[in-house]
């Protein structure tokens, strides 16, 4: 690359490596990992840079490779969970935290119980806006499949979130 392209580059990675990290997050759940896989997306963006004619369409492509390596390093082994005889120590927090952090936390230990295809399909839509057919091109999939993974991905949330609710 020249010294404008690397020039253009950093600064479309400065302006977006926090959302792209953010997004990174909601898809895996964990923050060291998040920062792997948003290291993975710009570092396919910098070897596709000088092939990309609409600057426009940055974003997208990212967002798809985040997408991809999220759902990828999923299938990994040996990032699967491991099951251990004894449960670890639960921190017990003062009851004057409110109600919305617990909350949060419970969606995002929820969301890392839904399946990896449909939590990036809930992260694009709720977390990152985009509507159905934007979805579907990030995914490469069809809208109807955007759809169905959507509904499956939300009834499995609830299900999820409702057992929270009922245990803790």
């Amino acid at each position: 690359m020249d010294q404008r392209d690397e020039q253009e580059f950093a600064e479309y990675f400065a302006a977006r490596r926090d959302s792209v990290r953010r997004t990174a997050y909601m898809l895996c759940g964990d923050w060291h990992r998040a920062d792997d896989l948003a290291q993975m997306a710009f570092v396919a963006l910098h070897r596709k840079w000088r092939k990309i004619r609409d600057r426009s369409a940055t974003d997208a492509y990212v967002r798809k490779t985040l997408v991809r390596a999220s759902i990828d390093e999923s299938r990994r082994p040996w990032r699967r969970e491991r099951q251990t005889e004894t449960m670890p120590e639960q921190v017990v927090e003062g009851e004057h935290l409110d109600d919305r952090v617990a909350t949060r936390q419970d969606l995002l230990a929820g969301l890392r119980k839904v399946p990896p295809k449909q939590r990036a399909v809930l992260v694009l839509r709720y977390f990152e806006g985009l509507d159905v057919a934007a979805v579907a091109g990030t995914l490469g999939c069809s809208e109807g499949n955007v759809k169905s993974q959507t509904a499956r991905g939300l009834a499995n949330l609830r299900v999820v979130l409702e057992e929270v609710e009922a245990h803790g």
